[in-house]
């Protein structure tokens, strides 16, 4: 299956982290080749793919967001949880993992596995059904993030107990007033991080699984953050403690 990658950046890490079968480019008329777009070029020459210059109407009926370029590519390639446990000991790291339970926003789970590859998670488990998965929407939100994470989509439930019987720690974001203050956490431990959907959080099955539940302390009087917000600010949080452990 083919699809349609744009957007400057989304575009460049597509072609950098070389994970998918890319067939051609499409860049608008007119635009300037310098800077990014001039090293997109670069690698679409070096490694010999078609470029077709078109009217910008044609990159407007794939993407609002285009920025003058487009890739067309073959499907996002997921890997199993395997890959992801193995990516740890690898690096010979305790593991650092994000869950992901039934987000439906592609710009929270965009912002969330940029977010994600910017702290050196090991990998992503997303829920085999009611989510968004990595679309092409994704990708852009994440400015191509995705390409150089490892995601897996898996039966959570399954997956949770795994990881528990490869002594990973699952902790879970929430905010009822049961949930423990995050500097109560040890987050310097092999770990995986749940975040739940918009507006209901984790789905009550995740949440019994989770070995701890982990609030994010509130000082203003707004109730809550956007799960992307609180979701990148647990994942920088246990980077912090991880690194002074």
């Amino acid at each position: 299956m083919r699809e349609w990658i744009s957007g400057r950046n989304a575009v460049y890490e597509t072609l950098r982290a070389a994970r998918r079968q890319v067939f051609r480019l499409r860049l608008a008329q007119g635009v300037q080749e310098k800077g990014r777009l001039a090293e997109i070029i670069q690698l679409c020459r070096q490694k010999r793919l078609p470029l077709e210059w078109v009217a910008r109407e044609q990159l407007d009926a794939l993407s609002s967001g285009h920025q003058g370029v487009a890739l067309e590519v073959s499907s996002y390639p997921y890997c199993a949880m395997q890959d992801i446990l193995a990516q740890a000991e690898k690096l010979s790291e305790p593991a650092f993992i994000l869950i992901l339970d039934a987000l439906q926003d592609p710009q929270n789970l965009g912002s969330l596995l940029r977010t994600a590859e910017c702290v050196g998670v090991h990998g992503v488990l997303l829920p085999l059904r009611h989510t968004v998965t990595v679309t092409p929407a994704v990708v852009n939100a994440s400015s191509g993030a995705s390409e150089h994470l490892l995601i897996a989509q898996v039966n959570l439930a399954q997956a949770i107990q795994t990881l528990k019987e490869a002594g990973v720690w699952v902790v879970g974001l929430d905010s009822e007033a049961h949930a423990q203050s995050v500097e109560r956490v040890h987050l310097d431990v092999p770990l995986a991080l749940v975040v739940g959907s918009e507006g209901q959080g984790m789905r009550s099955l995740t949440r019994q699984a989770c070995d701890v539940l982990m609030s994010l302390p509130m000082r203003g009087r707004v109730e809550s953050l956007n799960a992307a917000v609180a979701g990148s600010v647990a994942l920088y949080l246990a980077w912090q403690a991880r690194r002074f452990s």
